[in-house]
């Protein structure tokens, strides 16, 4: 099969996320013969016959096992970002395409990375927690220095699709934004957007080199009252080092990644007041999950069509995605 997807799409996505993904089906069922797999432990035994697999999250890896029994497989097309977890070497060696709806989330996560950036600006996150303990008002109300966004110092380290996109949304609040990346020209030393950012947000991928890239010495670096956002992988950031500097209580943090996921119940995250917490939920709009479910469809109408793919995955790519 070249360029056609004759032989079937086989969809494993959960029904939840299905309906997320492709609330309209009609873009799905125009694509050709499609068949919804509920459960990824199907994949197995409903995998022949198919030229097109769409995946999901939690999608097993693709190894010589499964992928014989799919001789006809020549897309795969994933609905989140990262395709790691389960690409392996066996597709490229087949000639299996590739690709992913990540472009899809930029704006969300993007968004929430804004959201969180001005809540520890003004402090909201501190406010909630005394209110919600209960403390007396005029205890309440205590709160370190507050500040705006217009002229904040903003240091962003990471010029991914997600990091160009918070840009863009700050430097529209007015904020004064610098970059650490080793791959964008305007780029400042880390350990200079650290010592002098009052926000800094995290939006860099998570490869072997960036592990712990922000660990006890680098947060050392933050000025007191400083903030720290993570909206991409908690890969990047010494949690030990981060829970002592939160401790301390001098920095605030506001992350929607963990090292241990779902968070424990008792993690001493949960009861810091300044400490802004959100369950791993930063792409999950409806707005975002539309997009991807959109993404995902005009990927397999263009290799259907025999057009180049607009957010292919290569072996090359695939080393530096998060």
């Amino acid at each position: 099969m070249s360029g056609s997807a004759d032989s079937g799409v086989l969809v494993s996505v959960p029904p939840g996320l299905r309906e997320q993904f492709f609330p309209d089906p009609s873009g799905l069922l125009a694509l050709g013969s499609v068949r919804l797999l509920d459960d990824h432990a199907g994949l197995a035994d409903a995998l022949p016959g198919t030229g097109v697999l769409v995946t999901s999250w939690g999608v097993p890896p693709l190894t010589a096992d499964l992928l014989d029994r799919a001789p006809g497989l020549r897309l795969v097309a994933h609905t989140g970002a990262t395709v790691k977890p389960f690409v392996t070497d066996e597709l490229w060696s087949r000639g299996v395409q590739v690709t992913q709806a990540g472009s899809g989330m930029a704006r969300s996560v993007a968004e929430v990375a804004l959201a969180f950036t001005l809540a520890l600006l003004h402090q909201v996150h501190r406010f909630d927690h005394a209110l919600r303990g209960g403390l007396p008002w005029q205890s309440a109300e205590r709160a370190p220095a507050r500040h705006e966004i217009m002229g904040c110092p903003i240091g962003v380290i990471g010029a991914s699709r997600t990091g160009r996109a918070y840009i863009d949304l700050v430097r529209a609040l007015g904020a004064g934004v610098r970059i650490a990346d080793p791959y964008h020209e305007d780029a400042i030393p880390l350990d200079d957007l650290l010592a002098t950012s009052r926000i800094v947000a995290v939006h860099a991928p998570s490869l072997p080199e960036t592990r712990h890239l922000l660990g006890e010495r680098e947060l050392a670096l933050m000025p007191d009252g400083a903030g720290l956002v993570n909206t991409a992988r908690s890969w990047l950031v010494d949690e030990r080092a981060l829970l002592a500097e939160l401790r301390s209580g001098r920095i605030d943090a506001a992350m929607d990644v963990y090292d241990e996921e779902p968070l424990p119940e008792g993690h001493p995250f949960r009861s810091l007041p300044n400490a802004l917490l959100t369950p791993h939920q930063a792409a999950g709009t409806v707005e975002c999950r539309r997009r991807q479910g959109d993404v995902v469809v005009s990927e397999i109408a263009r290799f259907a069509a025999g057009l180049p793919l607009e957010h292919a995955v290569t072996p090359a790519l695939l080393d530096r995605m998060g």
